[in-house]
């Protein structure tokens, strides 16, 4: 094993401890203190030998824990119990009540999980010492530190913040990378190490301007992931100033952007549009204040856009393009989500889960988005597409957007038309050389087949309709599939949750002019001169 750089052997003051011996006089620390605790497990379940994680049911941990545990195969369960943050509840109750059975439950887990986890020993679970846990585990043992001195629980965290330090396991650019510098200036301050301080001040500022640009985007490509980072770079700067430490002004300012974006990102139902490795029922629960544009362009890759903020019943949609897939991303360039009369229209196949499933790589791929796909082309992963042109309107924007990602040119134009009284949205897709293109459509799963025929398929629910129309070169065209399940039709509209949905896959042909047309089943639709009018509302037929 490769010797790390700072020594296990750490001479570490703690200083003044609070004694516990008399409940009146327990104080409550900034380590313990705070919004770091998950909201399951509670206190008496705990206390009760059970713990529920990441949503699934509860665990029967019983007194003698078993710390190979993995009743579920979850991957995130598993990292969330090694974290032992659960086990941070007792040490913050025992702050709260001054019980002391609080805090030997605590130092009991605590120990026994020392015992049993030694970096690096055989039979530990190679994942109990990765960057994550790490980093989320070392807040519990922080706040237990304030109320036990005992040789283990330093030498423990020695342990922690060497790894915390080792540039080889540091996730730079990315929320973990965050986390580890957290954690690591959350025990430089504990001990006095000033030097683990200015590490990690100095590599926070450095992944908080590759993780944020400078138009406040997050770039892990799932924008449900801006809440997060947002929240713990509030942590962030929060321990910086606590440990007397001054907040670089990049950190500061990309932090406050985030807040533009997390609005942009989030839909006029009040949850976040479920793009990348993003459920959706995810809200932001935070204030954000209101953007001054209804519309706004990311580098990032992101367009967003919408009639008003603040009103629910406003149209919304989304498109996506820019630097490969990486990160919490997904294959969905040219892509696009549609929210209209209050509700979903055009949705994602959603973010799953992090296991190594099937279904998990399915949810990556570009079958699980409303895109174009090259006909006899194969798809080239992680390429980058473009953003080519933009027009910008009150109540109609269109955009253009070009990649190479099936060895060809691929094109799409998109235009959506937000005016209350005729809200649409119309996409042509073509390909360089002649190639023909098809598309993929999936409509939200409250959303049943109607009626579908000549170029025309109808869904709705209740009373409500919406309706797809298709045209090649002005002239309507016939023969999409509409699947429900099978190999396409499928949505994850939570974290493990599997639901049916309606997809519409196009026929294919040169050039696809593909119309959405909610709150109606028979709009009135023309094409002569170069120009299509639906209801009304006329717009050139190459859309831009």
């Amino acid at each position: 094993m490769r010797r790390l750089a700072i020594p296990l052997a750490l001479t570490l003051a703690f200083g003044a401890l609070v004694s516990p011996a008399h409940a009146d006089k327990v104080a409550r620390t900034a380590e313990c203190q705070g919004d770091w605790l998950p909201g399951t497990p509670t206190v008496s379940d705990v206390m009760n030998g059970e713990i529920s994680l990441v949503g699934l049911p509860s665990y029967k941990l019983g007194k003698k824990v078993d710390w190979d545990a993995s009743p579920y195969k979850n991957r995130s369960w598993e990292y969330v119990f090694q974290s032992l943050r659960w086990m941070g509840t007792l040490v913050v109750e025992y702050e709260n009540t001054g019980e002391k059975r609080y805090l030997d439950r605590a130092t009991e887990i605590a120990e026994d999980w020392m015992k049993n986890n030694k970096y690096g020993a055989r039979g530990t679970q190679p994942y109990v010492w990765t960057d994550h846990p790490v980093s989320l585990r070392t807040q519990p043992l922080l706040c237990l530190s304030r109320h036990v001195n005992a040789s283990w629980l330093k030498d423990s965290l020695a342990v922690h913040a060497k790894l915390l330090s080792d540039p080889k396991l540091y996730k730079k650019g990315h929320n973990h990378g965050i986390d580890q510098d957290i954690a690591l200036m959350g025990i430089g301050c504990r001990y006095g190490r000033k030097d683990w301080q200015s590490l990690a001040t100095s590599r926070l500022t450095s992944t908080v301007k590759l993780d944020v640009d400078s138009q406040g985007a997050l770039m892990e490509q799932a924008p449900r992931y801006a809440v997060y980072v947002h929240g713990r770079l509030q942590v962030a700067m929060a321990n910086m100033k606590a440990c007397d430490r001054k907040v670089p002004a990049e950190i500061a300012k990309r932090t406050d952007a985030l807040k533009d974006f997390i609005a942009h990102a989030t839909m006029p139902n009040g949850y976040m549009v479920p793009i990348g490795d993003g459920s959706a029922d995810t809200e932001p629960e935070m204030e954000t204040g209101t953007p001054k544009q209804e519309v706004k362009v990311y580098n990032a890759g992101y367009v967003f856009g919408r009639t008003a903020f603040d009103d629910p019943e406003s149209a919304y949609y989304s498109v996506r393009f820019g630097p490969g897939m990486k990160f919490h991303g997904h294959e969905d360039h040219l892509g696009v989500t549609y929210y209209a009369h209050g509700r979903d229209i055009l949705v994602d196949g959603g973010f799953h889960s992090y296991e190594k499933s099937s279904y998990r790589y399915w949810t990556l791929s570009p079958e699980a988005h409303n895109i174009p796909t090259v006909v006899g082309q194969k798809f080239r992963p992680r390429t980058a597409s473009k953003l080519v042109k933009a027009r910008y309107g009150d109540d109609r924007q269109s955009f253009r957007l070009t990649d190479q990602a099936y060895g060809v040119s691929r094109t799409r134009s998109v235009m959506v038309d937000h005016d209350h009284d005729h809200d649409l949205m119309a996409v042509l897709d073509t390909a360089s050389g002649g190639k023909k293109i098809s598309n993929i459509w999936r409509f939200h799963p409250d959303l049943k087949l109607v009626s579908k025929g000549g170029g025309k398929v109808v869904l709705g629910d209740g009373k409500f309709r919406v309706t797809l129309l298709q045209l090649t070169s002005c002239d309507r065209i016939g023969g999409q599939k509409v699947e429900r399940g099978g190999k396409l039709g499928w949505v994850s509209p939570a974290y493990l949750a599997k639901k049916q949905a309606n997809v519409v896959v196009s026929p294919a042909a040169t050039s696809l002019l593909t119309v959405i047309v909610p709150g109606t089943d028979s709009p009135k639709v023309s094409c002569s001169g170069g120009k299509v009018t639906v209801d009304g509302v006329s717009f050139p037929a190459g859309v831009l």
